[in-house]
């Protein structure tokens, strides 16, 4: 009489992860600050020399 689909809607029905908490979850945001990847390892760089040449010259005693 009736079809009886075994398989169960995705929306239906929260899967195992998400029944435990585990859902990805992502949300777009529009950041006031961007920076562009190759200026972030730039500065990263510099930041690594001045303090490797700040503990050369202020050694801590």
């Amino acid at each position: 009489m009736f079809n009886v689909s075994k398989r169960r809607d995705k929306k239906s029905t929260p899967g195992i992860t998400s029944a435990a908490g585990l859902i990805r979850f992502y949300e777009e945001t529009d950041s006031v600050i961007t920076i562009k990847p190759h200026l972030l390892i730039a500065l990263s760089v510099v930041f690594v020399i001045i303090i490797i040449i700040l503990s050369k010259l202020l050694p801590v005693i």
